[in-house]
């Protein structure tokens, strides 16, 4: 299910950034008195009350420039505004409104978004009550006075904003599995859509980044409906040129969050790269099914070993996720794209697995009489039971006596000895480790 996306937009210089930190719960943006410090889109998953929703940070918004990074950061923010579901309109009271305020809001009118117009540094609610009142001449809605120094208004300005959430959002109901492409530019994700299809429906081109958005295509293989999400490449920071090319990365993390398996495609010329481990921890930090695909494997020369040696880069640079899956396909000739579908069939229902509590505490008992749980000071590690309890993916929670001696170590035994026992190919596997009394 896709998040609602909530845009903070503004001048520069009016506490864009200050705000967003506080919403996120931590300094992620960069804070400074000088005008245009916040040049890049920055994101943060956000939870309010009920509501989970993306939060994007933007660079200040010079309605009239002809400074070429100002332009370019009005331009990220037109985009940030495109993409949004809710937009957050952020002014100064202490500055009081400007010119550059009133053409923000026309921009923000023509763009026919939900707007929150949030008036900032209200540090003294009775004194600077009347300053808020004439932000009402921008004709944008109701003026919410806030502090995001001080944190004052922050709970009711977020009420606000979650109330303009769409509700469809919630609605979305499809059990067809989604399957997310993913990796650098120009590796060779829209050539494999392509060839699913059988058709040029997306866009292939040798100059990297072509596809800057998520595209949805829906394919039936042998009789199964599958939802491909076709992602924009992912490249290092300093080698962006377009402004553009930022948001790609949200629309990729989207993506990623929509997902049930994801395709991490991998460059078999270029071989795997530390941009591969980050994109791939996109996908392991959301617990989503992985499948590593060396695309181009037609294309270099190989030995009896080449295989071999692949797998060992790849299982050495992604050691985090040693249980993704590794094919050798080539997205051009169709090499291995059968292999492709049974690979993600095996990882769909290892994602879905569920195992009964009678059996996993067989295996941990075993486990335990294997290897004794670790013990600090004189104070040993006492597990009382495990339990699956959710799947997508597989989470199992540990009671025991003092989860402050439950070692990473033996956490990764017990995973090992579940894998042992069911495989979990494709999918990582969660732990929570809860204290049980000793009633």
């Amino acid at each position: 299910m896709s998040k609602p996306i909530v845009a903070i937009v503004g001048r520069p210089n009016v506490g864009k950034s200050t705000l967003f930190n506080m919403i996120a719960g931590e300094r992620i943006a960069i804070v400074k008195d000088t005008p245009g410090v916040t040049r890049d889109r920055i994101y943060a998953e956000v939870s309010w009350l009920n509501h989970n929703f993306t939060l994007m940070d933007t660079g200040g918004i010079e309605p009239e420039t002809s400074n070429q990074m100002l332009r370019s950061m009005r331009e990220q923010a037109e985009m940030a505004i495109e993409m949004a579901d809710v937009v957050m309109f952020v002014v100064d009271v202490q500055q009081g409104v400007l010119d550059a305020d009133y053409k923000v809001a026309d921009m923000l009118r023509k763009a026919h978004k939900d707007i929150v117009l949030v008036v900032n540094k209200v540090d003294n609610y009775d004194k600077m009550l009347p300053d808020v009142y004439e932000f009402y001449n921008l004709g944008i809605g109701d003026p919410h006075p806030i502090s995001s120094l001080n944190k004052m208004g922050l709970g009711d300005m977020l009420d606000e904003v979650t109330a303009l959430f769409p509700k469809d959002l919630e609605e979305e109901e499809d059990e067809r599995p989604r399957i997310a492409i993913v990796g650098k530019p120009n590796v060779g994700k829209s050539s494999l859509i392509n060839k699913l299809l059988g058709e040029n429906r997306v866009i292939v081109s040798d100059v990297a980044g072509t596809t800057r958005d998520a595209i949805d295509t829906d394919i039936c293989w042998e009789g199964k409906d599958y939802v491909f999400i076709d992602t924009a490449g992912l490249r290092r920071k300093n080698k962006i040129k377009e402004e553009i090319e930022r948001y790609s990365i949200l629309r990729t993390v989207s993506a990623v969050e929509r997902a049930d398996v994801v395709v991490l495609m991998i460059d078999a010329e270029e071989g795997i790269t530390e941009q591969d481990a980050k994109i791939a921890g996109i996908a392991h930090d959301r617990g989503r099914g992985m499948i590593i695909a060396v695309n181009k494997w037609d294309a270099i020369e190989k030995d009896n070993h080449s295989v071999k040696k692949f797998t060992n880069e790849i299982r050495n640079t992604l050691s985090f996720m040693p249980y993704a899956e590794i094919l050798f396909i080539s997205a051009k000739t169709g090499q291995r794209i059968p292999k492709l579908f049974d690979a993600l069939e095996t990882v769909i229902q290892n994602h879905s697995m569920r195992i009964a509590t009678g059996v996993v505490n067989e295996i941990l008992m075993e486990a335990v009489a294997m290897q004794q749980p670790p013990s600090d000071k004189g104070r040993r590690l006492k597990i009382y039971y495990m339990t699956q309890v959710s799947v997508k993916p597989p989470t199992f929670v540990v009671f025991v006596n003092d989860k402050r001696l439950m070692h990473f170590s033996y956490t990764r035994y017990l995973e090992n000895k579940i894998r042992e026992a069911f495989g979990f190919a494709g999918t990582p596997l969660r732990f929570l480790i809860r204290e049980r009394s000793k009633k």
